[in-house]
């Protein structure tokens, strides 16, 4: 890896450096102590301390606009994660051995970073499985803390879940079995634990889960992994002097002047756990499945040569009809495949522009609204092998989801960190759902908050987005979205099939501090018409 090279300077703040950088260095807080301590002092009493206030939120506002433009070179080939297909138990079955570990990885240059990882020190393999297979996990948790494995858009019944109630403390194993019975879709793992749960992504634990089907082998698109199909974990990370990531990213004079409340917003980007990365090229379509797992970052992604690409899968599934876009927004643990055309010899970045996150001031500086980031470089081979168009249509996209003449319509409010007014109580149901039903559930936002919206467990499509239509990159099976602050998303939820009166599923925020400090809820999943008789509480749940 190398250390930074100064870039073409576009972007660039009057010191060459964009704003806030990227480069492992915490942001200077000594000044922003003396404007506060001197203000303090000159002013003093309660009354004035309005006017110390002032200075300080003068001094922090103008430091959260962040962007790593004309600093980097990409100098660093992507790491491309291991593929981890799972070994046949000879009777149909894919077993999958994973263990949570410690670490040690030279994320930013000339720093070891202390980090987690799956089967290795940052991040996990690439796990890849068949519609049909019956998938064992063998997990083994050899970290200090207690922790899940979560599988995030996966359908299965709730036990093998992963969620809170899925704990497994140091030294043990945890072995959950489900039959993969959904279509083909980019999925990933991450721990879920209760109120630790950022903390143990932002260490690495993550990757993806990729599902095939027939008919998405037969679809038409790019599909060699590692070649022309490519996963990409985009991640935003906040590095202090030592190389160690940041779990908090605020001081307590930010946090007074309304930073953090999202969580860490860092500024640095990984992808798949490189800093400065470029991709070589070698056809002329490559088909990269995003993925955005950071903590609290949405991102904005387009090219900066504002070349069109096109939209073929959601988070669960294929699109019915591919989209052409020059931009697709991503909020926390959403996910898009989309293929890009290339000419032989020729760059391009990929760049996240500053996002619409639909707040005003200074919640859209804070929470990152005005960031902006290049990601990675595509740099095309002087040679390229020729790929087949992309069809018109793809065989193998989730069929939309029909309503009932009638639907159930459950409403959720998003405010503060609680969801309804509550916060997450591991022994509470919230929610008592009939299996295989398709209901109504509105998820509204507060106006001046960030928040995606997660269900375990199902796929959703999304009916209105603030009152309208939604737009066409979020037509399709999706299991997460960013909820409209201040507006209301309608969405079409398909139910599980699986019973299970005393194991839940989650709903949440996806924004991971929030998840944390308790915005998420639980619903069971029951016969029909059991719904009055099945109990609202959890007197107790397995750690394993």
């Amino acid at each position: 890896m190398t250390h930074h090279a100064q870039g073409n300077g576009q972007g660039a703040g009057p010191d060459g450096r964009g704003g806030r950088q990227a480069r492992g260095e915490k942001r200077p807080r000594t000044l922003r102590r003396r404007l506060f301590l001197t203000a303090s002092g000159v002013l003093g009493g309660g009354v004035l301390l309005g006017g110390a206030y002032a200075v300080n939120f003068a001094s922090v506002y103008g430091d959260r606009k962040m962007t790593n433009l004309g600093t980097l070179s990409f100098a660093n080939k992507v790491r491309i994660p291991p593929l981890l297909e799972g070994t046949s138990d000879g009777s149909g079955g894919r077993r999958f051995t994973l263990t949570a570990q410690e670490g040690a990885s030279e994320l930013i240059p000339g720093k070891q970073t202390p980090t987690w990882g799956v089967n290795g020190a940052f991040l996990g393999p690439t796990l890849r499985a068949r519609r049909g297979d019956r998938v064992s996990v063998h997990f083994t948790n050899k970290l200090p803390e207690t922790t899940t494995m979560h599988w995030h858009g996966m359908h299965l019944p709730a036990v093998n879940d992963g969620g809170p109630h899925q704990s497994v403390v140091p030294g043990a194993v945890w072995r959950p079995e489900w039959e993969i019975v959904q279509p083909a879709s980019t999925l990933w793992y991450h721990p879920h634990p209760h109120g630790q749960t950022a903390d143990h992504v932002s260490r690495g634990l993550a990757g993806m889960f990729i599902l095939d089907d027939d008919a998405s082998d037969g679809a038409g698109l790019p599909g060699r992994y590692g070649v022309d199909d490519i996963p990409l974990i985009l991640q935003d990370r906040e590095f202090n002097d030592d190389g160690s990531i940041e779990l908090r990213n605020v001081s307590t004079l930010e946090s007074f002047a309304g930073v953090g409340n999202i969580g860490v917003l860092g500024d640095t980007i990984l992808v798949n756990g490189t800093y400065d990365p470029h991709l070589r090229v070698t056809t002329t379509l490559v088909r990269l499945r995003l993925m955005n797992g950071s903590n609290a970052r949405v991102f904005n992604l387009g090219f900066t040569d504002n070349r069109e690409f096109t939209l073929v899968a959601l988070e669960n599934g294929l699109v019915a009809k591919p989209v052409p876009l020059r931009r697709i927004q991503l909020a926390p643990a959403e996910r898009a495949e989309v293929v890009v055309a290339v000419e032989p010899g020729e760059r391009t970045v990929l760049r996240s522009f500053p996002p619409d996150i639909g707040v005003g001031f200074p919640t859209k500086r804070l929470d990152g609204g005005e960031d902006t980031f290049d990601m990675i470089e595509l740099r095309a081979d002087k040679r390229l092998t020729e790929s087949p168009p992309v069809p018109d249509r793809l065989r193998g996209a989730p069929a939309p989801i029909e309503l009932p003449d009638s639907p159930r319509v459950r409403r959720f409010r998003l405010s503060g960190t609680n969801i309804n007014g509550k916060k997450m109580d591991m022994e509470r149901i919230d929610e008592v759902c009939p299996a295989g039903r398709v209901e109504v559930w509105e998820v509204e936002g507060n106006a001046d908050g960030v928040h995606s919206f997660h269900i375990h467990g199902l796929s959703f499509n999304v009916l209105q987005y603030a009152g309208n239509k939604p737009a066409a990159h979020l037509v399709g099976a999706k299991d997460t979205v960013y909820v409209p602050p201040g507006d209301m998303v309608r969405l079409a939820v398909a139910l599980p099939d699986y019973t299970d009166e005393k194991k839940p599923y989650m709903f949440h925020c996806h924004q991971l501090r929030h998840e944390d400090q308790g915005m998420m809820g639980q619903f069971t999943v029951v016969k029909p018409g059991s719904e009055g008789d099945a109990p609202r509480q959890i007197i107790a749940y397995a750690r394993h």
